[in-house]
């Protein structure tokens, strides 16, 4: 019978989580899910997978509205979004092992036993060199997206979770990508699922 385990990634923009957590997902050879979780959105909804990513964005935006209490920002169509992928996020992790970036999953699967929960960040300087070198981005460019990616994230993670996405009480590893780079950060993230799910 197949293990069933779940991690989860969370990941400050211009840190490489997303490679990262592909790379791992490869080398332990279970599934990973990402922009996935958008398209079963939209499948589910029936709604074009761009109106999916739009309203996502829109959402995450609006939460940084400070005339809005907490929990007044959204819309019912955003939170009808986020009730979606709850429940795709639920039955992905009941379906086996599995690799979950993003999207409040720590949060939303905070009753599985068997999850480790990782985020993956790094100094601003690194994270503006990543997107400058690796993603391609201008430097004015990346220097706007890593300010409003990082504030429509938190402010998303904050709003549908109740804490902050980089807690350390909610997370069992924090890992700065800077220190040993994608594949160096791949294989200590690999060694620690590994010896946490005991896998052979």
């Amino acid at each position: 019978m197949e293990q069933k385990f779940v991690v989860t990634i969370a990941r400050q923009f211009g840190s490489l989580g997303r490679p990262i957590a592909r790379q791992v997902s490869e080398r332990l050879g279970i599934e990973y899910y990402d922009r996935d979780i958008v398209e079963l959105t939209a499948k589910d909804l029936k709604l074009p997978v761009s109106t999916i990513s739009d309203v996502e964005e829109s959402a995450k935006s609006a939460f940084f509205n400070m005339s809005y209490p907490l929990g007044m920002g959204t819309t019912p169509i955003q939170d009808e979004i986020f009730a979606a992928q709850r429940k795709i996020i639920i039955d992905i992790a009941a379906k086996g092992p599995c690799i979950i970036v993003g999207r409040c999953a720590d949060a939303i699967l905070s009753d599985v036993k068997e999850i480790i929960n990782i985020f993956i960040y790094a100094p601003y300087a690194a994270r503006l060199r990543n997107c400058v070198e690796t993603l391609r981005m201008q430097p004015d460019e990346a220097k706007k997206m890593i300010a409003s990616v990082d504030k429509a994230r938190e402010s998303y993670h904050r709003h549908y979770c109740g804490y902050s996405m980089s807690d350390k009480d909610y997370k069992h590893v924090m890992l700065d990508s800077s220190l040993l780079g994608v594949e160096g950060t791949c294989d200590v993230l690999t060694e620690i699922i590994k010896k946490r799910f005991d896998l052979r």
